[in-house]
């Protein structure tokens, strides 16, 4: 007999994927059937050029087109849009991903959110700008499969659009921080020197750390300001996420002196979280992308809580902002079969010797706090679509 945990996961698997969809989570196939992945610009077995096109969210192989520069879709019946490839393609970014033709920027949705990149000419910073960049784009595909918008402040929008510094601390100090304000994240390249980001994640006692995890954090502050500030949802946020109009410097200050209250896992994701309303929102923010993108990969490759035994208790309907939401059962589905899912990458992580695949424990406030932000989300995009 399926646990109740394993029929909820055939029921998801029955959700997201059915026989007339492709596959989820960057999961792709060149024309010659070989699979494929979201960093690959040419496939491996066939040779073929390959592109990500962010509409379709896709990897696909690519034709020539009519000048050396345009390329067009493969396979299809008639003629696909003409495309070029992003200019940062040979350039250390590596980007993959195209660009429409009549685009007038040569550079794609991804790269034209940059407005300082490192000094290329050390070696150092074109390695670190490689990781920054694999990362960055998975985080801008996956703002658009959810329906978040995503458009450059240094191109396109200037008043509410994102943009991106990627600095290095000079020897002399100081020390470059990772951050967020008013539509630009600044982040310290040397996060990509796993060295570096380790020894830091050691000093800050955190059980996590990781590039694609500092834009996932520093990107909810974006949308907090973008999605929460001055909207319906405001006084709702701090009912739930508490008063951001705390003084931000006073709450860091009484973090470093007297660190996280004691029964803080049953209130918040991490201990960061704790300092203030601002950084509890973009954790959770984090962890509502970690979740979505995790489970959407495992099902993309087939996996779900029937393959899974491993015995959690389940959350229930009333630990939900919402229960009478219209996608209520369907998010309580998703979050129990990724905590299945969870224990076994976990277990996983360990027989090889690593650290856990997920080293946090979701309590009910905070899946009341991840509900919260799907709802946010949701209403975003519906919003988008009837424009």
């Amino acid at each position: 007999m399926k646990t109740f945990i394993e029929s909820i996961a055939a029921r998801v698997s029955q959700v997201w994927r059915t026989p007339d969809l492709p596959r989820r989570g960057h999961t792709y196939r060149c024309r010659c059937g070989r699979p494929i992945f979201f960093r690959n610009s040419r496939c491996l077995g066939c040779g073929a050029e390959l592109g990500y096109e962010p509409d379709l969210a896709e990897v696909r192989a690519l034709e020539p087109g009519a000048t050396p520069v345009e390329w067009r879709l493969a396979g299809e019946e008639s003629p696909s849009p003409v495309f070029r490839r992003c200019a940062n393609l040979n350039a250390p970014a590596g980007c993959n991903w195209l660009v429409p033709a009549k685009h007038p920027s040569e550079l794609c949705l991804s790269c034209r959110l940059n407005r300082t990149i490192p000094n290329l000419s050390d070696a150092d910073n074109c390695r670190y700008w490689r990781s920054i960049e694999n990362a960055k784009r998975r985080l801008v595909a996956q703002l658009l499969a959810v329906g978040l918008p995503v458009t450059s402040k240094v191109e396109e929008d200037p008043e509410r659009g994102v943009m991106f510094d990627f600095l290095r601390s000079p020897p002399e100090g100081p020390r470059v921080m990772t951050s967020h304000g008013n539509g630009l994240i600044t982040l310290n390249v040397e996060e990509a020197d796993d060295a570096v980001r380790e020894k830091t994640r050691y000093e800050m006692h955190e059980p996590y750390r990781t590039l694609l995890g500092h834009f996932r954090h520093e990107i909810g502050h974006y949308y907090w300001d973008r999605l929460i500030a001055g909207t319906p949802w405001h006084e709702k946020f701090r009912a739930l996420f508490g008063d951001e109009r705390e003084d931000y410097a006073a709450a860091l200050r009484r973090n470093y002196e007297s660190g996280p209250p004691p029964d803080w896992p049953d209130h918040y994701i991490s201990s960061y979280a704790t300092v203030h309303p601002w950084e509890d929102w973009a954790e959770c923010f984090a962890h509502y992308l970690h979740l979505v993108d995790s489970l959407d990969t495992a099902l993309g490759f087939g996996m779900t809580g029937d393959d899974v035994e491993a015995e959690v208790e389940p959350f229930k309907l009333e630990d939900l902002y919402d229960p009478e939401d219209s996608d209520a059962k369907r998010v309580l589905s998703l979050v129990n079969s990724w905590m299945e899912l969870v224990m076994a990458l976990n277990e996983l992580a360990r027989s090889m010797g690593q650290q856990d695949f997920y080293p946090f424990v979701m309590s009910r406030t905070v899946l009341r706090k991840l509900h919260f932000i799907q709802l946010v989300v949701k209403s975003e995009r519906e919003a988008t679509a009837t424009e």
